[in-house]
């Protein structure tokens, strides 16, 4: 296993290069990059922006040309960039990294990368790392609640709908479920917020952030149920369709181990059903279901999230990154996009690990 294991590890480092070189060059590919955002800050904000942008630099120099000063102008090579000077715009150039060619930008930011440098926020003047830190109490909260209580209320009703495939119970939970997943997450959310946060109804669950103003102030039981408090909206809003994939998953996999030969020998031999189930179609049943638990838990941390943290004012990753596209941040767009997928394979070889836990006959090894 462990030689299974180191492999997988190597093969990180050519799979997270080819992330970030597809991505990096697609990115830069798009118009309206940074630069051009520089730009049209300046161009909408008169002479006075400029000269503020242009006070201050490393080397103590400072440009005070107008921008209605079209001599020296930096031509047509950006959108937004006719009457600039040419000398501010090779400034902006030269802060963004922009002065140097494409190949070199790169292999300079994956230098960085991989001692985990992830640089200065273009627009936000705070490290990357530092707004990852900032923001992720917020999404780990959403999406560790989320997939756990998505797996207890899923395994167990699976596993009845199996027991009982073709009932009344199993046909009204399919079509609920059914109902649940074909409504998109932010419509339940704004539905919560309409009837139990002030938005026409009941005032029962606050609006706003992860915890209260206050809540610094409070008792250690006050602060856990002034968290739960402010959870449980988003999380519904959150799981209310989660439910549907998992469930039938389930099913299925419990429908498939019951109807295999070791089953019905467990049963001549006088085994109760309790016995069966879960001594014995359990664990081969939920290989599938328990091991994908990581990845189940990454997709709704950084996938998940993004309309209900706006709707419910929660400044968590997806925000950061959906704000980040629009300005055209590369530095936290790049950074977190090496992290997370760093996570992400690594969390990928964790899903194989729970394997070999859940089911100790899989041997990856012998596989390799």
């Amino acid at each position: 296993m462990f030689a299974y294991i180191l492999r997988r590890l190597m093969l990180v480092v050519p799979t997270l290069i080819g992330i970030m070189v597809v991505n990096f060059f697609i990115i830069q590919a798009a118009p309206g990059g940074p630069v051009e955002q520089m730009l049209a800050q300046i161009q909408g904000t008169s002479v006075d922006a400029t000269e503020r942008f242009s006070g201050s630099t490393s080397g103590g120099e400072t440009v005070r040309k107008s921008t209605t000063d079209t001599s020296g102008s930096g031509g047509g090579a950006y959108r937004g960039a006719r009457g600039l000077p040419k000398e501010l715009i090779e400034r902006i150039e030269k802060m963004y990294g922009f002065d140097k060619p494409i190949y070199e930008r790169f292999f300079l930011m994956m230098k960085n990368y991989i001692v985990f440098d992830f640089g200065e926020s273009f627009f936000r003047n705070k490290r990357v790392v530092d707004l990852v830190l900032e923001k992720m109490p917020v999404s780990i909260s959403l999406g560790l609640w989320t997939t756990l209580i998505i797996y207890f209320i899923s395994i167990p009703l699976g596993i009845a709908k199996a027991v009982r495939d073709g009932s009344r119970f199993d046909v009204s939970t399919s079509t609920t479920l059914i109902v649940l997943n074909a409504i998109p997450g932010f419509l339940f959310a704004l539905l919560l917020v309409v009837l139990f946060a002030g938005g026409g109804y009941f005032k029962w669950f606050p609006l706003r952030g992860l915890v209260s103003d206050d809540w610094s102030s409070l008792g250690l039981i006050d602060k856990v149920l002034d968290y739960l408090w402010h959870m449980v909206l988003p999380i519904g809003a959150m799981v209310i369709g989660g439910f549907a994939t998992l469930t039938f998953l389930t099913k299925n996999s419990f429908l498939e181990e019951i109807n295999k030969q070791y089953v019905l020998t467990a049963r001549a031999k006088g085994l109760v059903e309790r016995r069966v189930l879960y001594g014995h179609v359990f664990r081969n049943a939920m290989l599938i279901v328990i091991a994908g638990f990581p990845a189940a838990f990454i997709a709704v941390l950084f996938t998940g999230s993004l309309l209900i943290e706006v709707i419910f004012s929660l400044d968590g990753i997806g925000l950061l990154g959906f704000e980040a596209a629009l300005n055209r941040d590369y530095p936290i767009m790049f950074g977190t996009l090496y992290f997370f997928g760093l996570i992400g394979l690594v969390m990928g070889i964790v899903g194989d690990l729970t394997y070999t836990f859940v089911d100790p006959r899989i041997d990856f090894e012998a596989r390799g």
